[in-house]
C-alpha cells in the first residue's frame, strides 16, 4: 500500500509493537499500512461517520485484516476499549477538535505512552492541551503536499513534570531577539530549532492572511476592532522578526 507523505510521516513516528488506535481513521489506511508493514500487531480504526466507516470495513476485509484490525463505529476515543491500546494517533481535524477528543476519551488514555496528532489548524491549542494534562512533547515535523501544509505532533507521557512546560519557556535566538512562549506554542518550540523550507512557506503564507484580516479590520470605526487590529499588527511583526532571525541562522 502507498501512503500519502502525510500518512507516511505519521505512520513513522508509531512505535513499532505498538497497539494502536486510530481515531477518525476515514478508508483505514494508516492502521492497514503499519501491520501489513509488520510495523504494529494490533490496531483499532475508529470513525464516527457512517460512509468513511463503511470504506475502513472494506480496507481492513480486502486485506484480510480482519483478526489484527477491529473497525469500529464510535465517536472519538470511544472506540477503544480501556487498556486496548498503548499509542493513539488522531490526524486530518482540527486542532480544537483533537483537543475535545483527547479530553472526553482521557479514562480511555491510561496505559497509553504514545500520542501522534496531526491538527489541520490550532496546533497551539494541541501544544497546550499536552503541557496541561501531563505529555511531553518529543518530536515535531512540518510538511508540504499538494499546497497544503501538516504538522505532527508527537508526545510521550510524562508523570515527572507538568508535560514540558520548560519547552516554551522565552528565550533567546542566535541573532539577539527574543521569542516568547506564545509564539513557540503557535511556531513550535522544535520547529523553531530546526526549520525547514515547509516551515518557512507555511508562515509566509499565514501572515499573508493575518495581513489581510487586518486590512478588513479599518473598515470599522469601532474601539474594540481598532484594539484587536493593533494586537493583531504587533503578533504580525512580532512573527515576521523571529522568521527573519531564522532565515538569517540558516545561511
Amino acid at each position: 500500500m502507498k501512503l500519502s507523505k502525510r500518512l507516511e510521516t505519521i505512520a513513522l513516528q508509531v512505535p513499532p509493537g505498538s497497539r494502536l488506535a486510530d481515531i477518525g481513521s476515514d478508508h483505514a489506511l494508516l492502521p492497514v499500512y503499519l501491520v501489513q508493514k509488520g510495523r504494529v500487531p494490533y490496531a483499532v480504526a475508529g470513525e464516527l461517520n457512517p460512509g468513511p466507516y463503511d470504506a475502513a470495513r472494506k480496507q481492513v476485509k480486502e486485506a484480510s485484516l480482519g483478526e489484527r484490525i477491529v473497525v469500529r463505529q464510535a465517536d472519538g476515543l470511544r472506540a477503544v476499549l480501556e487498556g486496548e491500546v498503548d499509542a493513539v494517533s488522531i490526524a486530518g481535524m482540527g486542532g480544537a477538535l483533537i483537543v475535545h477528543i483527547l479530553e472526553e476519551g482521557r479514562s480511555k488514555l491510561d496505559g497509553v505512552h504514545t500520542l501522534v496528532l496531526q491538527p489541520n489548524i490550532g496546533e497551539d491549542q494541541v501544544r497546550r492541551w499536552l503541557v496541561q494534562n501531563g505529555w511531553q512533547l518529543a518530536a515535531e515535523q512540518l510538511l508540504e503536499e499538494d499546497g497544503k501544509f501538516y504538522e505532527v505532533l508527537t508526545a510521550v507521557r510524562n508523570d515527572d513534570q507538568a508535560g514540558g512546560a520548560d519547552l516554551y519557556a522565552a528565550r533567546e535566538l542566535g541573532c539577539g531577539i527574543e521569542i516568547s512562549e506564545a509564539l513557540l506554542y503557535r511556531l513550535g518550540p522544535y520547529l523553531v530549532e530546526q526549520p525547514n523550507e515547509a516551515f518557512f512557506a507555511k508562515w509566509r503564507s499565514e501572515l499573508a492572511k493575518l495581513e489581510g484580516i487586518a486590512a478588513d479590520m479599518t473598515r470599522s470605526d469601532a474601539e474594540s476592532a481598532r484594539l484587536r487590529r493593533e494586537m493583531l499588527l504587533q503578533d504580525i511583526a512580532a512573527t515576521k522578526e523571529v522568521l527573519v532571525c531564522l532565515q538569517k541562522e540558516r545561511q
